[in-house]
């Protein structure tokens, strides 16, 4: 049953504490001991009731207790602490200012399909996201002019439990994105921003998410929008790695060609593109695509720009990992690429094959984002062993 009307109800912070709101929506108190001990001050049990979420627990908390600590020297003098201690944190010289001064670029998109940051954030599921995560982490401490983009999935992962016949059960959790540490982007009209996605036959919406983790953003796109009448197409982000191939490929296509889109929108032009794992691959693309578009390159030309800027990791060394999909897919949904880009479907189909003229060969996403990007590592010096054994073909 759809709602009528949905209302997002705001806490009101006694205005000694309104600082509260700032330290819960910047991330960096994930890492921060002296933020977490501020909010476990004001309500130690609510604060593990909440997941170590602080904007579900200002949300929650008795007004009795803010109006408490609003009137609590030893808990006011705390929060001073930690708001200067933020606002040096952002404000104050980094390593990457000393080595290479103020200005922020060349700036790096991070493009990941999790990103593990606190468990209250459940938009990952293992080495990935921690990974992904705390790239983001070390790119805020070091002050690396960086920004983030993945998905904002409806379901978190699931939790476990056993039933009676001692058989383990699943069960998902609704993310309720208004009581998480995120901002809804919006346009210069105060309109949620909005970016187009081609679906083969149309085109899906998503809209974008940011969650700022410390100096870096992270924007997450939500296709769960009025803006989607397809079932389907509000469905694609609704859990992470689900099983069909075709919730796969359009997940994919969310992440990479959404992705791309978004940071245009908002107006952020980064020098240098981060495929981790070949889950955002799509977005080479786009940017070829792109590159044609708004400076009238040819394929060639443009396929050789657009190689400059990408770089991929690769995470998984078993065949089995890696993301594959039939030619008549990749007909349905990325038929007008091929159009798009000036070459022929069976070239195409060529660029994510490792015999480019093998017709029956699936597309894999690996292959290629291993074909577009300049610079290709895994994520240690045996996994980059294993995986150059692995593709060594192309």
């Amino acid at each position: 049953m759809k709602p009528i009307q949905t209302f997002d109800v705001i806490p009101k912070l006694p205005a000694p504490i309104e600082g509260l709101r700032r330290l819960a929506y910047n991330l960096r108190w994930s890492w921060s001991h002296q933020t977490i001990d501020l909010f476990r001050r004001l309500d130690d049990d609510l604060w593990e009731s909440c997941g170590h979420n602080p904007v579900a627990m200002l949300g929650q908390i008795d007004q009795s207790s803010l109006e408490r600590a609003a009137n609590d020297d030893a808990f006011l003098a705390h929060l001073e602490r930690v708001t200067q201690g933020l606002d040096a944190y952002l404000t104050g010289d980094t390593w990457f200012s000393r080595q290479h001064g103020k200005e922020n670029s060349p700036l790096v998109a991070y493009f990941s399909a999790e990103f593990g940051l606190t468990e209250s954030l459940s938009i990952f599921a293992g080495g990935l996201g921690i990974l992904a995560g705390d790239h983001l982490k070390s790119a805020s401490d070091l002050g690396t002019p960086l920004v983030g983009v993945g998905l904002l999935y409806q379901q978190a992962s699931f939790r476990q439990r056993l039933d009676r016949a001692g058989w383990q059960q699943e069960i998902f959790e609704e993310n309720d994105f208004a009581n998480l540490p995120l901002t809804l982007e919006r346009t210069a009209h105060g309109a949620p921003l909005t970016v187009s996605i081609p679906m083969g036959d149309h085109e899906a919406q998503a809209q974008v998410w940011r969650a700022q983790v410390g100096r870096a953003p992270l924007y997450l796109l939500d296709t769960n929008i009025a803006g989607n009448a397809r079932d389907e197409d509000r469905g694609i982000t609704n859990q992470l790695y689900l099983g069909d191939r075709e919730t796969r490929i359009r997940q994919e296509l969310v992440l990479g060609v959404g992705g791309y889109r978004a940071l245009r929108a908002l107006g952020i032009h980064a020098t240098t593109f981060h495929m981790n794992e070949g889950h955002s691959a799509f977005l080479g693309l786009e940017r070829v695509r792109s590159l044609m578009e708004e400076q009238k390159l040819s394929f060639p030309q443009s396929l050789e720009q657009a190689s400059a800027s990408l770089i991929f990791t690769t995470h998984t060394p078993v065949e089995a990992g890696h993301d594959y999909f039939s030619p008549d897919l990749m007909g349905r949904y990325l038929g007008g690429f091929a159009h798009a880009l000036g070459i022929s479907w069976h070239d195409f189909l060529g660029l994510g094959r490792r015999d480019p003229a093998n017709g029956s060969e699936e597309f894999c996403m690996t292959a290629l984002a291993l074909r577009l990007a300049s610079f290709s590592n895994g994520v240690s010096r045996l996994h980059g062993e294993v995986s150059r054994n692995m593709w060594h073909g192309l």
